[in-house]
Order: C-alpha cells, then sequence, then structure tokens
C-alpha cells in the first residue's frame, strides 16, 4: 500500500515516526512503551513503512569538523543543459569521494552540492577541475562554508505545537580528534545503517559486539556521533522539504524570527553558514502557498525586517551520508 497522504497514517504510525526521528536507535520495545503498542506490532509497522518507502533509511548524525573536514556547500543554477548534460553533472558529483550530500532542487537554484574536504587546497584543485568541465552550464554558483546546523522535531506529525526539541547541532567546532581504523569502519557502518545491531556490526569489523559498544559509546561522548535519524520520504505524507534564505534588513531581529519559526510545528532546521545570506529557514509544507503564508506572517510581524529573500524546494536526493569516503 502506497501513503500518498499524511492523513492515510494513523496516530500510531505518526508517533514511531516521531520517535524514530528523535532517536532511530532506540529498541522497539522502547518506542512501544511511548507508543503503547507491543514491540510485535511496533516492529510489523516500521517493517510495513519500510516497504512502502515512507521510511527510506536509518543515519547516524556524525560531526566531521570533528574528524578534521571542512564542511562546503555549493547552490547552482543550470543554463544551456539537455537531459543528457544535466545526468552527466549529478554523475560527475555522485563519484565524488568528496561530495556527500546532493540534492535536485527548484525554485532560484537547481542543485545543491556539500562537499567535505580536509583543506583548501584540495578543494580548490577539486574546484576547478569542475568548473574547467562544466563552467559553460553553470549560469550561477554560490559558495558557503556551512558551520552549524540546528535540526528540530517534526511536532507536525504528532500535530503538536509547542514543546519544540532541538535534537542535533553539527559542525559547532574545529577540534579535531584522532579515531583509528575501527572506530572509521563503525562509523562508515553507521552512517547509513543507524539501527546496525553490536552483533552486526562486530560481524564485519572482526571484532566483539563488547568493543563496539564502548567503541560507540566513546564516539558519542566525543560528540563525534551526535544522533540517529529516519531518513523520511515526505513526499509520501504529501509534503515537501522547502528552504528560505534571507537577507535581512536588520540582523537584531534574526533572534526573533528564528524562534518565530521555532513556534510552527512544520520548522524543521536552521543552518548557519559562512558566506551567503543571513539567515536560511527550513520547512516540511504541503506546497509553495503555506511557505508563502508563513514568510506573509513574518514580514507582517517583524515589518521593514527583511531585504529580500529567496527559495528552493528540494525534489530529489541522489546522495546523502554524513561521512566522506576515506
Amino acid at each position: 500500500m502506497n501513503k500518498k497522504n499524511l492523513d492515510d497514517l494513523d496516530i500510531k504510525d505518526r508517533k514511531i515516526l516521531y520517535e524514530l526521528e528523535l532517536d532511530a536507535r532506540q529498541s522497539f520495545s522502547q518506542i512501544g512503551k511511548k507508543v503503547g503498542l507491543p514491540k510485535t506490532v511496533i516492529t510489523y509497522r516500521i517493517n510495513n513503512l519500510l516497504k512502502t518507502r515512507v521510511i527510506k533509511d536509518f543515519k547516524t548524525m556524525i560531526d566531521i569538523s570533528k574528524l578534521g573536514y571542512l564542511f562546503l556547500r555549493f547552490y547552482i543554477k543550470y543554463q544551456y543543459v539537455t537531459p543528457k548534460i544535466k545526468k552527466e553533472i549529478i554523475d560527475y558529483f555522485l563519484k565524488s569521494k568528496y561530495v556527500v550530500i546532493l540534492h535536485s532542487v527548484e525554485g532560484s537554484y537547481d542543485l545543491v552540492v556539500f562537499m567535505a574536504v580536509n583543506d583548501i587546497p584540495e578543494f580548490y584543485t577539486f574546484w576547478k577541475q569542475t568548473l574547467d568541465k562544466y563552467r559553460d552550464y553553470f549560469s550561477n554558483q554560490i559558495f558557503s562554508l556551512y558551520f552549524q546546523e540546528h535540526l528540530y522535531d517534526c511536532a507536525f506529525l504528532i500535530n503538536q505545537k509547542s514543546d519544540r526539541k532541538k535534537l542535533i547541532l553539527l559542525h559547532d567546532t574545529s577540534t579535531k580528534i584522532d579515531i583509528d581504523a575501527l572506530d572509521r569502519q563503525i562509523l562508515t557502518i553507521l552512517s547509513t545503517k543507524a539501527r546496525s545491531s553490536l552483533i552486526q556490526i562486530a560481524k564485519i569489523t572482526k571484532s566483539t559486539p563488547e568493543v563496539i559498544h564502548y567503541r560507540i559509546k566513546k564516539l558519542k561522548t566525543l560528540q563525534v556521533i551526535q544522533g540517529y535519524k529516519i531518513n523520511i520520504d515526505f513526499s509520501k505524507l504529501g509534503y515537501q522539504l522547502f528552504k528560505i534564505d534571507i537577507v535581512l534588513k536588520e540582523r537584531d531581529k534574526l533572534r526573533p524570527i528564528i524562534r518565530y519559526a521555532e513556534s510552527n510545528p512544520n520548522f524543521f532546521c536552521v543552518d548557519n553558514t559562512i558566506g551567503y545570506v543571513d539567515l536560511e529557514l527550513e520547512f516540511i509544507l504541503k506546497n509553495t502557498n503555506e511557505l508563502n503564508e508563513i514568510m506573509g506572517d513574518i514580514e507582517t510581524k517583524f515589518p521593514n525586517s527583511i531585504r529580500h529573500y529567496t527559495y528552493i524546494c528540494f525534489l530529489t536526493t541522489h546522495k546523502f551520508c554524513y561521512l566522506p569516503e576515506k
């Protein structure tokens, strides 16, 4: 059965998604106690959500800055592209070991590229090669250094309008933490399979469950691992992810606007970057009408505070992994 709207999910499924979004690694028994269902029913429902691809996979949030990486982002606007050229550009980025996240979007830009590099010279070499190949197909490319990501719970799943939970703070420090080969293996497995058991990880890494448990606990204590989330296909629930990039006329209104956004159950994220705009807000919404209502309300509550804004809507995620290839 394909879920086409959030209304197709009963409140129990919504609560399961909400709990997994808070902590995708918690046990089915723990989720069952919170949702009010036995473990067997929770297992059945989650398997059904996986089968219908409402849940795409389970991811581990890794702060790669603590591993010595710089996290960079590009917005790209196409020009003169054919479907064949567009696919070639996407495949080019997909094959790069530096690209960790890649989205096709619509709105002000067409492609969002996240890169993880060890240093600026490494990045410069790759980007020069990219421009040599495809510069004629880019009408514009906007660069920024990704610094922080404040993620919020999906309160709209359970119709909750208050007591928002801020989940994770990423890329908050440049302090480098050295990890060994086993730590790296563990992170690689958990990055896209966050619910892997200790036994499964031990088997793959030729270690023991006790050692794996200790290593994961250590990586969490060091805040290399910052949490576990599910990757929800919101389009199957009738929603899309919208990102609003705002240039402020009055920068002192930044925090009040964020506090206003936090009161919206569909508010999802604040991105802090260097080198682009003043404020980047993400909402999970049904359509652009809802986005326009939000921006109209912000402009009413904070008159003359916004110089201008643009937005993008996320269409296709080609790649999403918090850990770059070694």
